[in-house]
């Protein structure tokens, strides 16, 4: 366990060194979801009526799906990063060494989320900047970071089989596309009730609803409702099974 966890961070630390020193990785994972929460909310806020939601509380609103797909955005890297490794040869040199084997891909989860959370704390930051306010007690903000390190465990370990199968750089980056679709429709910027009905009821459904309200629930100090067990469920599901497959084709590569 002891070199497991060693071999880990130290495999994390290479993936950090590498998205610190990447600018497009940056300014895509980072500016990009900042670019959507202002257009979002600058742009469409105007234009988008919400029954009992002002313009103003608008960004109140937005602002849970937007931290969903910022960390979507980087799941594309972590799919890109993984097929990057596979295809170069780094996997074959790891496996040739005396470390953990688990710790190649356990490296590049860890190095995601934390990558993540950064992006996150970005889009926050922008978003009390432009006016965001939340009435969420302490336990409510832990309850939600909770939710946000979850759902980027979700999304990273999702992106690994994706990453290895691919048999190119472009296929493996494509993968965050299905996610932003989801995330798209979804209640992340209007309520699914004003959805054509087939569109509404796979909005109302799929696993991105579910999280985002529970988080734009604890954020106003809401009542949660079944919406955070159905979020769990969802989100260690999708783990249990990236895991296993992700592991199988690891071994196979």
């Amino acid at each position: 366990m002891k070199q497991y966890i060693g071999d880990t961070l130290a495999l994390s630390n290479r993936i950090m060194r590498h998205n610190i020193r990447s600018i497009d990785t940056l300014l895509t994972v980072i500016a990009m979801p900042v670019m959507i929460l202002l257009g979002m909310v600058y742009v469409f806020g105007g234009a988008i009526q919400i029954q009992g939601v002002s313009q103003d509380e608008y960004i109140n609103y937005v602002l849970p799906g937007i931290l969903l797909i910022t960390i979507a955005s980087g799941s594309a890297y972590t799919s890109l990063r993984i097929n990057l490794d596979k295809t170069s040869g780094m996997f074959d040199r790891f496996k040739s060494m005396p470390i953990s084997k688990s710790a190649v891909l356990g490296g590049q989860v860890i190095a995601s989320v934390i990558f993540m959370l950064v992006s996150i704390s970005a889009v926050l930051l922008v978003g009390f900047l432009i006016g965001f306010r939340s009435s969420a007690t302490f336990s409510e903000w832990l309850l939600v970071g909770l939710l946000l390190v979850l759902f980027s465990l979700t999304v990273t370990w999702l992106s690994v089989p994706f990453g290895l199968a691919a048999g190119s750089i472009e296929g493996a980056s494509s993968f965050s596309y299905i996610l932003l679709g989801m995330l798209f429709v979804s209640s992340a910027f209007v309520p699914v009730d004003g959805m054509p009905k087939i569109v509404g009821i796979f909005a109302e459904n799929q696993p991105m609803t579910p999280i985002i309200q529970t988080i734009r629930n604890l954020l106003n100090s809401n009542v949660v409702g079944n919406d955070l067990w159905v979020s769990i469920v969802w989100m260690v599901v999708i783990i249990i099974l990236s895991y296993v497959v992700g592991i199988r084709v690891y071994k196979r590569v």
